[in-house]
C-alpha cells in the first residue's frame, strides 16, 4: 500500500484544548482537588464513551450535550455538582483562555516530515466556521494543500459524502490516501466508505477504545511516518512473495 497523501482530522489529533486545567480551576472553586492526571484519563474515557453510543451528538449545539456529558464525566469523578452552574462557570475561564486550543508536541516535527517526503497533506473535519482561525492560530494551515470543513460543504463525518468532496478537490486515489483521526466511528467508519485507509490515534494505548479490533492504532502523532514507511514495506515484502 502506498501512501501519497494524508488527511487529518483537527481536534485531539493535531490540536487539544486546555479543557483539564480549566476544569480544574473550576473544581476547585467548588473545593474539589482532581489531579491533572486523573481529569485527562476521565475526560478521554467520557469522550470515547460519547463516540461510541451516542454517535453524532457533539454536532449538536452545547447546550444540548454539555451538561449530559459533564453530569457522566463527574459521576466518573465521584463529584455530585450542578452542572448546569459548573458550565456556566467554566465558560468564563475559557473566554478569558489565550489559545484554548493548542498542537501537540511532535504536530509541526511530523508535518514537517511529512513535506519532506512529498506526502500530500489535507484537512478533513467536522467543525464550525471557527476551523480556519483555529488552524491559522496555531500557524498550521500553511501545510494543508486543501481544507475539507463540514460547516462550509454542508455535510459531515461519518458520511462518504464528506470524503469524497475531499478526494475530488484533491484530484487524489483514495486507496493512496490515509485518514488519521481519534475518532473510530467518525473517522475510520467514515472514510473506508469511499475507499480511504484508516489510522487511528489514541494516547492511552487501548484504554476506551478496547471495542476496536479492525483499524490500527498508534499513541502519538510521530508515529505517522514510521506507520506509512511500514505498510509500503510491508507491499514489497508480498510482491516478492508472490513474484
Amino acid at each position: 500500500m502506498k501512501i501519497s497523501y494524508i488527511w487529518f482530522d483537527i481536534g485531539y489529533t493535531l490540536l487539544y484544548m486546555q479543557r483539564e486545567i480549566t476544569y480544574q480551576q473550576v473544581l476547585k472553586e467548588y473545593g474539589a482537588e482532581v489531579s491533572l492526571e486523573k481529569l485527562e484519563k476521565y475526560f478521554h474515557l467520557t469522550d470515547k464513551l460519547f463516540m461510541r453510543e451516542y454517535q453524532g451528538v457533539f454536532l449538536k449545539e452545547r447546550g444540548v450535550y454539555m451538561p449530559w456529558f459533564l453530569g457522566v464525566l463527574n459521576h466518573r469523578l465521584g463529584l455530585s455538582l450542578n452542572v448546569c452552574e459548573v458550565d456556566e462557570r467554566w465558560e468564563k475561564i475559557k473566554e478569558k483562555t489565550l489559545n484554548y486550543w493548542l498542537p501537540y508536541d511532535g504536530v509541526y516535527q511530523t508535518l514537517e516530515e511529512l513535506k519532506k517526503h512529498s506526502i500530500g497533506m489535507g484537512i478533513i473535519s467536522n467543525w464550525d466556521d471557527s476551523a480556519q482561525a483555529i488552524l491559522k492560530n496555531a500557524k498550521l494551515h500553511k501545510y494543508f494543500e486543501h481544507q475539507v470543513i463540514s460547516s462550509e460543504i454542508g455535510c459531515t463525518k461519518p458520511s462518504a459524502e464528506i470524503f469524497k468532496a475531499a478526494i475530488d478537490k484533491a484530484g487524489v486515489n483514495a486507496r493512496e490516501c490515509l485518514y488519521v483521526g481519534d475518532n473510530y466511528y467518525d473517522d475510520a467508519i467514515g472514510c473506508r466508505k469511499v475507499g480511504m485507509n484508516a489510522l487511528i490515534i489514541n494516547r492511552f494505548g487501548s484504554l476506551g477504545i478496547e471495542e476496536i479490533k479492525d483499524c490500527p492504532v498508534i499513541f502519538h502523532i510521530g508515529e505517522v511516518l514510521g506507520y506509512c514507511k511500514k505498510t509500503k514495506k510491508r507491499k514489497i515484502v508480498r510482491g516478492r512473495k508472490n513474484s
